[in-house]
């Protein structure tokens, strides 16, 4: 499999694509787009990338500002799917991308207890049932009728019983005209300093009859360690937060751990521990992640090397940036699955092949 090794630590004014990376400008739309993490992989793989749907205002303003989009939709994607005046562009789009909200998937969360129920996914936005948005992405593949198709999510929905969730999605994927590929995938050995396992749906209209779609990477781990700041003397926890980080031990990989055992209470489950000679765990939207080695919340710096994204990244307040990067794709982790799609299929398909 041709690679391509993306630098984790970067910068938007460097440009798009990462160097060494074609230009081919294939085209790209994304739904659920979030903060752009994989709106800026598919740039750094060399797609054009034309915008998306974005249903949170605040967000979408976020993205706005980060990516100036061609087409960009702040609304719900049920609305999107009904509109009738598109650009023509968009229903000749090379790939077609989506990142459903899967709280209700996660295997952190209340999974099968909350299967079917509506909810808030963020402040201010309306009620609505999470677990059934992978299938309205799925309408909205039928409506555009992409060459290729991503949909990406946790990896909880492979799991249990939440495998017949995906075998359905393969099924009305496979209905609409759409051969299909499951992919559980690690960011971990894909050169993203974060451990952070994923599932991807990847596929292409029937009619390309195009071979298997080959993704394997072996990439060395990135520690912590190996990008931390030395920030001697620094201290940002409360005067409690600190008597309890003062009682962590090397098995401790968060604040809950600690608490349960010398408190006998389960809190602060995400408030995570990063220890320099590990990979970083997966970054969630919480606020805290602190230092097993120092008494510090993670740097600016440290949550973007994590997050692959870009240190020039334009937002409102820490706290929309933990936000922001634990919701969304890691930007390397979709540039290098992206750049595969272009090198094995996209090529294929626009050359005739």
């Amino acid at each position: 499999m041709d690679k391509h090794r993306f630098p984790y630590e970067w910068r938007m004014a460097d440009g798009y694509p990462a160097a060494g990376v074609e230009a081919h400008n294939s085209t790209v739309f994304g739904t659920f787009i979030c903060g752009g993490g994989s709106s800026m992989g598919y740039k750094l793989a060399g797609f054009h990338h034309l915008g998306g749907v974005e249903l949170d205002p605040k967000i979408a303003e976020v993205y706005k500002l980060n990516h100036n989009p061609e087409h960009l939709y702040n609304m719900d994607i049920r609305d999107f799917n009904v509109l009738q005046d598109l650009p023509a562009e968009l229903y000749n789009l090379d790939l077609l991308d989506g990142s459903p909200p899967c709280s209700t998937f996660s295997t952190a969360g209340s999974r099968e207890n909350a299967w079917g129920k509506e909810k808030r996914f963020a402040e201010g936005q309306k009620l609505q049932t999470l677990d059934d948005l992978v299938f309205v992405f799925c309408d909205t593949i039928a409506k555009l009728k992409p060459k290729c198709c991503l949909l990406e999510n946790v990896s909880g929905l492979v799991k249990g019983n939440a495998k017949s969730y995906a075998k359905r999605i393969v099924a009305h994927l496979n209905a609409i005209g759409y051969d299909v590929q499951v992919f559980l995938l690690n960011a971990a050995v894909m050169g993203v300093p974060q451990a952070r396992e994923r599932v991807f749906f990847i596929g292409h209209r029937k009619e390309y009859e195009l071979p298997k779609l080959v993704l394997k990477f072996d990439e060395k781990p990135i520690t912590f360690g190996e990008f931390a700041e030395n920030l001697p003397g620094v201290n940002d926890l409360s005067e409690y937060q600190y008597e309890v980080w003062k009682q962590r031990i090397k098995t401790d990989t968060n604040f809950s751990h600690i608490l349960q055992r010398v408190e006998g209470r389960n809190s602060w489950i995400n408030a995570q521990l990063l220890h320099k000679e590990r990979v970083a765990p997966t970054k969630t939207t919480g606020e805290f992640d602190y230092l097993y080695d120092e008494p510090r919340n993670c740097s600016e710096y440290e949550i973007k090397c994590i997050s692959t994204f870009p240190q020039d990244y334009k937002y409102k307040g820490k706290g929309q940036l933990n936000f922001l990067t634990g919701m969304s794709v890691p930007p390397l982790m979709t540039a290098q699955i992206a750049y595969q799609i272009w090198k094995q299929w996209i090529s294929r398909i626009n050359n005739g092949k």
